[in-house]
Order: C-alpha cells, then sequence, then structure tokens
C-alpha cells in the first residue's frame, strides 16, 4: 500500500479531496439565495421536497447494506431522516402533499444513483451516506436556524425537523465517531479512491437539483 495515503486518515483524505466540490454546491445560486432570505417559503417547501427523495432511497436501502462489511456499520437508526422529512412537509404543504409529487430530473438521478450504488457496491453507498448525513450534522444546522427565522417556524419544531437529531445527544462526539468509521473502513487505497470519486459525484448530483432549483425561482431584479 502507498504510505503517504495510508499515513492520512481516511477521513481527512476524503474531506480534503471534496472540499472544492463541496463549497462549490454550498455556495450555488440557489442555496446562496436561500441562505440570503431572498426566496419564500415556497423555495423552501420544493428543496424539502426534493429532500424526502433522497432520503428514502438512502434510508430503503439500508437494509439491503446493513449486514456489509463496508457499508453496515454506518446504518444507525438515529441518523434517519424520512420521518422527520414527512413531517416537515405534513406542515408545509398539508397532509395530501404526495399527492401529484414527483421528483425533479437531476433528484430522480441522484435517488437512483443511491439505489444502485446500495445493491453493487457497498463503498459507493458509504460515499452518498457521507456527503448527505455528515452535512446534516454541520451545515444543516445553519439552514434550520436561518428557516425559523425567515418563515416563522417553531424552533425544532414542524417545517425545520429534518434538521433536528433529536436522538443525537452530542453531534460533536457522534461525527468523531462517524469519522473513525471511516478511518477502520475495509477497504484497500483503490477502493478508498473510487468512494472519494462517487463523494465528489455526489456532490455533482447535489450541484444539479440545486440547478433545477434555480430554474423554478429565478433571482428577481
Amino acid at each position: 500500500m502507498d504510505a503517504t495515503a495510508t499515513a492520512t486518515p481516511f477521513s481527512t483524505q476524503i474531506r480534503v479531496a471534496s472540499h472544492e466540490k463541496h463549497s462549490e454546491v454550498n455556495t450555488s445560486t440557489f442555496m446562496s439565495d436561500l441562505l440570503g432570505r431572498r426566496f419564500g417559503v415556497e423555495a423552501y417547501a420544493r428543496y424539502t421536497e426534493q429532500l424526502w427523495f433522497v432520503y428514502r432511497a438512502l434510508e430503503e436501502a439500508a437494509p439491503t447494506v446493513e449486514g456489509d462489511p463496508v457499508a453496515g456499520p454506518f446504518i444507525k437508526p438515529e441518523l434517519m431522516r424520512t420521518e422527520a422529512l414527512e413531517r416537515d412537509l405534513t406542515h408545509l404543504r398539508g397532509a395530501g402533499w404526495r399527492e401529484g409529487l414527483e421528483p425533479l430530473p437531476a433528484t430522480a438521478a441522484y435517488a437512483a444513483r443511491i439505489t444502485e450504488c446500495a445493491r453493487t457496491w457497498p463503498g459507493g453507498y458509504v460515499a452518498h451516506h457521507y456527503t448527505r448525513y455528515l452535512g446534516d450534522l454541520s451545515g444543516g444546522q445553519v439552514v434550520r436556524d436561518i428557516a425559523e427565522k425567515t418563515w416563522g417556524f417553531e424552533r425544532k419544531g414542524d417545517g425545520v425537523r429534518f434538521y433536528v437529531f433529536e436522538k443525537i445527544a452530542n453531534p460533536a462526539a457522534f461525527k468523531r465517531a462517524y469519522r473513525e468509521l471511516l478511518d477502520t473502513l475495509p477497504a484497500d487505497d483503490l477502493e478508498k479512491q473510487r468512494i472519494i470519486e462517487e463523494c465528489n459525484r455526489a456532490f455533482d448530483f447535489n450541484g444539479a437539483v440545486f440547478h433545477e432549483l434555480e430554474g423554478e425561482f429565478p433571482l428577481s431584479a
């Protein structure tokens, strides 16, 4: 194995290698406008709908990989977000929110890739798992705070429950433990590089979703 690669913890490798893509997505026009409070609540609701499709794919696939030595250790019930998203969407859209709801093309492609990885490549599933959940535990809290202040949601209540990890008492400790799982991942350097590439691909999928949302909510002069 390459001495340089193995000297650096994998959690550091994946964070550093995906930093540029991560920053690119976080500063997308749609996210910048959302965080800049330039949108009404409709844009936030549309974004939440797309998240539901993504997390449904992640979490419906969990039983497929939970016995796998690579992906299995990452499957933790306290992370699951689908139920919280459904509560948020009921609050945002009403009880019939599922009626006629279809994913954006970019969202559908994103969800399909997650499902494909779960079926054929557990390491790829880990890349998508890492990209979503660790982001939710970190930057997602900024979105929650802004949503509460901008659209009047109850603090950590319906409308922002997706961002509230009630079963994780110490997010910092949880993230440390998650990174330790990455550092002890039973994979060689070539496989780890493939996982890093898939992580960057996950950010590209996110960026594509934001781009399509931008088309629905163009910045008004």
